[in-house]
């Protein structure tokens, strides 16, 4: 626990001065007593009869005061809290070798049937977005709280060539930020794509062309990874990038504007010959760059080599999405606390003294 405006707490020396005053107080009063000839009335002035009961209502009430300088002082602590992301981007491998049946009934089918759960378990308020990726990326559905077009868009996956995992997170930042402009290039140097950001120039995941010069270039300033709370993207894939903007470089411009991006490797450890197209590949994921994107942008990397394996880390990402763990304010229980003390020695004081002091 913290406290937001720490340097109140100097009127907690306040306490002793009333420790003080009390203590003057009772000696006063008991060298009044002693004038009196009349004896009940100085057994009566003196308290005999409550002995030490006649002490707590004033230290309640002490207690009381120290707890709401307490409350003064804003104290906050790192709690868990219903988040406060309004979007959750799905971006999915469409590539051919989804396919592969080494997950039953297959990948592709595997993977729909886990995003349309992840959607359900989803609170009613929070807009979900689509996107699908091969050898480009695609928005397939803008966010929408419609869960029904969710699932229509989720049907609707086409297999296509080539696996694009750049594309997929640059289409996704897209989405989240579309007055932004994201360009790595297709084939430009990852070492170079880091300022890519600051050059006018088209989003090529989206098709349009490199030599087109776009809009203006945007001024982005980057800011703390995982430090934007409104939305997160998980990106879900089961090889390796053939084609498009280099992963990493787009991982890090995800990071520069604060997008946690969790990944899911799906698929066997050894891989799955796929016949797509006339041709046979052999499909294996690529961990370590899917790795080197969640570190990036401080999510997490999961891997699932089944479809209860799958399931479960879509539920895993669920809880993590729908509760987060933040610093919050929590003055007003110090306040509570200390108008509850405050009664409860009033109440006393009453009882046993049959007046407030």
């Amino acid at each position: 626990m913290t406290f937001l405006w720490i340097e109140m707490l100097w009127l907690l020396l306040i306490l002793p001065a009333l420790v003080l005053a009390y203590l003057w107080m009772q000696r006063r009063r008991k060298r009044l007593s002693l004038r009196y000839a009349n004896l009940p009335l100085v057994r009566q002035a003196l308290g005999r009869g409550i002995g030490w009961r006649r002490h707590l209502p004033p230290a309640l009430l002490l207690l009381a005061i120290g707890v709401l300088i307490a409350a003064v002082a804003r104290p906050a602590a790192v709690i868990t809290l219903a988040s406060s992301r309004a979007t959750v981007i799905l971006a999915m491998d469409v590539s051919g070798s989804m396919r592969a049946g080494d997950v039953a009934p297959s990948r592709i089918v595997a993977a729909q049937e886990a995003a349309k759960t992840f959607i359900a378990q989803q609170p009613a308020d929070v807009e979900i977005g689509i996107v699908a990726f091969a050898s480009a990326a695609m928005l397939m559905q803008a966010p929408t709280l419609d869960r029904e077009l969710l699932t229509a868009a989720i049907n609707g996956f086409d297999l296509r060539r080539g696996t694009a995992v750049g594309a997929g997170v640059l289409t996704a930042l897209a989405t989240i930020f579309p007055d932004e402009t994201f360009d790595l290039g297709d084939n430009a140097d990852p070492r170079d794509q880091l300022g890519a950001r600051s050059r006018a120039g088209a989003l090529s995941p989206q098709g349009r062309s490199l030599d087109d010069p776009g809009p203006e270039a945007s001024t982005h300033v980057p800011v703390e990874p995982g430090s934007y709370q409104s939305a997160v993207v998980i990106l879900l894939t089961d090889g390796a990038t053939t084609t498009g903007p280099d992963p990493v470089a787009a991982g890090r411009l995800a990071a520069d504007y604060g997008v946690r991006v969790y990944t899911v490797g799906f698929g066997s450890t050894s891989g799955d010959v796929v016949d797509f197209g006339g041709r046979s590949m052999r499909a294996m994921l690529d961990a370590t760059t899917l790795q080197t994107i969640a570190d990036t942008t401080d999510a997490e990397y999961f891997e699932a080599q089944s479809s209860e394996a799958l399931a479960e880390v879509y539920s895993s990402l669920s809880t993590r999405l729908v509760a987060e763990k933040k610093l919050t304010e929590i003055a007003f229980i110090f306040a509570g606390l200390g108008a509850l003390l405050a009664l409860l020695a009033a109440g006393l004081s009453v009882l046993w003294l049959g007046r407030i002091a």
